[in-house]
C-alpha cells in the first residue's frame, strides 16, 4: 500500500469537493479547480475526508495511487492558501516589466523577450529585478516559473540569469593567469 496514498486528505471548512465520473472538482475561497483522474484509481468523498484507492494491484495503479492523492492535496491547499514563487533577475541592466497580459524581459539579449502570462497565474513586480508569481494551481505556477528560468538559466561564472528565490548557484573560478609571455623566459 502506498504510504502517501492511504492517508486521507482532510477537507477544511469552506471547501467543497465533488466527484462526478472521472473528475474531481474542488471549490474554495480563492477559486475553483478541476482534475481528471485515471480509471486505475478511485476517489471517494466521505464527510470532511477524501480517500483515494486503487482498483487493482498493477504497477501503474500503484504508481498513480500516491500521485493522485498528492494532486488532490495540492488542489485543496491551492483553493485555500494559493501558491507563490518568487524569482530574482540577476544581471547589470537586466529587468522585467508587465504590459497587459505579457511579461517583457530584458535579460542581456539584443532584443526583449515577450512571454504571455497564462490564465490563472498572476505576476507582480515589486521591483524590476524581482518577480512574484502566484495562483491557485501549483502546477501552473511552478511550470511558468520554470519556463522563465529556462529563458536565461543562471551561468556558473558570474551567476547572471533568472533564478528562484534562495537558489544557490555554485560559482566556478574563472581562468587564472600564471607566468609571463607564454611561460618562456
Amino acid at each position: 500500500m502506498s504510504r502517501i496514498g492511504k492517508q486521507p486528505v482532510i477537507v477544511p471548512s469552506g471547501v467543497k469537493v465533488a466527484v462526478s465520473g472521472m473528475k474531481v472538482q474542488v471549490e474554495g475561497p480563492k477559486g475553483k479547480l478541476e482534475f481528471g483522474f485515471r480509471p486505475e484509481v478511485t476517489v471517494d468523498v466521505a464527510g470532511q475526508e477524501v480517500k483515494v484507492g486503487r482498483r487493482n494491484e498493477s504497477k501503474l495503479a500503484r504508481a498513480l495511487h500516491g500521485t493522485t492523492r498528492a494532486l488532490l492535496q495540492n488542489m485543496i491547499q491551492g483553493v485555500v492558501k494559493g501558491y507563490l514563487q518568487n524569482m530574482d533577475i540577476v544581471g547589470v541592466g537586466w529587468a522585467a516589466k508587465i504590459e497587459g497580459k505579457k511579461l517583457i524581459l530584458m535579460v542581456g539579449f539584443c532584443h526583449s523577450i515577450d512571454v504571455d502570462i497564462p490564465a490563472g497565474v498572476n505576476v507582480k513586480l515589486p521591483n524590476p529585478q524581482r518577480l512574484e508569481i502566484s495562483g491557485i494551481d501549483k502546477q501552473a505556477v511552478r511550470h511558468f516559473a520554470a519556463k522563465l528560468r529556462g529563458l536565461r538559466t543562471p551561468e556558473p561564472y558570474k551567476g547572471k540569469g533568472i533564478r528562484y528565490e534562495g537558489e544557490h548557484i555554485a560559482l566556478k573560478a574563472g581562468k587564472s593567469f600564471v607566468g609571463g609571455a607564454g611561460g618562456k623566459k
